[in-house]
């Protein structure tokens, strides 16, 4: 009997979870209540809600391990509980905070981390009129931010100029999730009406719908599934089984898969990889996550393996790539947040480590936008900028000749838009634009004193 082995390189990866004293501790977590994530993660910090007066939040540099202190530095401009927070894409020290005071915020973060609280934000939005529950910045414009809040209302802020770019309200109950699509041109909801949308990102006007995507009545969420046409769901049956669907975007009428995974009461939390394919599936209020690659034909979906704990988890995210040990062969690290510490949770490829291995690590996203707000605004269409993470090719900038594996449309070193989101490789913190303008003075300058030389009868060597 002949038995047909799968070919994957991620077939067997495997978990390591971090060793007595490389955890995070003594993380004295807000009560507060939702259905955000509650911790998020870019490749230098982690940011986690914290209890006390004012809605505190703090930014974690990974190299912090061990026990916080008893009082930690905090962002404390807001007046009540902050419901959800995002890192900026591109701009390694820029988060944005939604709060039950109606109002979102961005904020920077010094480099090095919070040395000492922080009250005053960089960018103070208003216009909500319920407690805002959920953030999203776009993943290839610069400075481009979706809020949810409690009442359904969507809104899109241009961060950079401080004000309303847009607003979706098509919901009338509460919204559970909301996830840009990997160009950043439409956005999905799940909501308590158990309606699954899909709509336009700069107008808000509703594409498509499906009712009923899941007949449960617990939280739904959603991911979307890379570059494909592909759309995933996670949710509950009548039974409250837990369960997965994979949505074909053309049309939402019928789903192209359906896999029922346990009857757990906890909401899951999906998180997909498009680099390798991975999807993770970590619950709420259990400490197991399990990984799946997915695939563009049936049956779409196929199990790898899980990891299972006996402590539960409150929220979980992934470390985008640019974090990650490629060198080790870490294809991925899930964060998984308890009630008081913070557990890094690396999935690693069973490979002999300490070189690059590009067939585990292809192109990955750049951190830098494709274009800048109003180009998107305009109807620009890009896709993400991609930069390789071999380490000696981004270290190095180049290297033999190669460039630094930069993949898309448009220069990975163009202007972003604006000054908040612009995230130059080089130059001291200053963009290519600022460098230009710098490099026409003196020029200019050098002009103006050649010639004042000559006509004093002198020689310019």
């Amino acid at each position: 009997m002949s038995h047909f082995v799968r070919a994957s390189k991620y077939r067997h990866v495997y978990v390591q979870p971090p060793k007595t004293g490389e955890a995070y501790s003594n993380i004295r977590l807000s009560t507060a209540v939702g259905e955000q994530n509650y911790i998020k993660a870019n490749p230098k910090y982690f940011a986690v809600a914290l209890s006390g007066g004012g809605g505190p939040f703090t930014c974690i540099p990974f190299e912090a391990i061990g026990a916080l202190p008893a009082a930690p530095p905090v962002f404390s401009g807001h007046t009540s509980n902050v419901l959800d927070f995002d890192f900026s894409p591109f701009h390694d020290h820029l988060i944005a905070s939604g709060a039950e005071d109606t109002t979102v915020k961005v904020w920077g973060i010094p480099e090095g981390g919070l040395k000492e609280s922080i009250a005053e934000p960089l960018v103070d939005l208003r216009a909500h009129e319920r407690k805002v529950t959920l953030l999203r910045f776009h993943p290839t414009a610069a400075n481009v931010l979706a809020s949810v809040s409690a009442d359904g209302m969507i809104k899109l802020w241009d961060v950079e100029g401080g004000q309303e770019g847009g607003q979706c309200h098509v919901h009338q109950q509460l919204v559970q999730d909301v996830q840009w699509d990997y160009r950043g041109n439409t956005f999905a909801t799940t909501c308590k009406d158990k309606v699954l949308r899909v709509l336009d990102g700069r107008t808000g006007r509703l594409g498509l719908e499906r009712k009923d995507a899941h007949e449960g009545s617990k939280s739904s969420k959603c991911v979307f599934l890379g570059d494909r046409e592909m759309l995933l769901t996670v949710g509950f049956t009548k039974q409250s089984r837990r369960q997965l669907k994979i949505w074909d975007l053309k049309n939402l009428k019928q789903e192209v898969k359906t896999l029922d995974i346990d009857q757990a009461a906890g909401a899951i939390m999906p998180f997909f990889d498009s680099d390798t394919n991975l999807l993770y599936l970590a619950g709420k209020g259990d400490g197991n996550i399990r990984y799946y690659e997915i695939v563009s034909e049936a049956p779409f979906v196929f199990p790898i393996s899980e990891y299972r704990s006996t402590t539960p988890s409150k929220g979980c995210c992934l470390v985008p790539k640019r974090g990650l040990n490629v060198l080790r062969c870490e294809t991925a690290r899930v964060l998984k947040l308890t009630t008081s510490s913070v557990e890094p949770l690396s999935f690693i490829v069973p490979r002999k480590g300490g070189f690059f291995q590009d067939d585990l690590f292809p192109p990955s996203m750049a951190g830098l936008p494709s274009h800048s707000a109003p180009e998107w605004w305009a109807g620009s269409d890009k896709a993400p900028l991609l930069m390789s993470l071999d380490p000696a090719v981004r270290e190095g900038g180049k290297e033999g000749g190669k460039d630094m594996g930069w993949r898309g449309v448009g220069s990975p070193l163009g202007s972003s838009g604006g000054s908040l989101g612009n995230r130059p490789p080089s130059g001291g913190g200053r963009t290519t634009g600022q460098l230009q303008k710098e490099l026409d003075v003196a020029l200019a300058r050098i002009s103006l004193l050649e010639s004042r030389l000559k006509a004093a009868g002198l020689e310019c060597s």
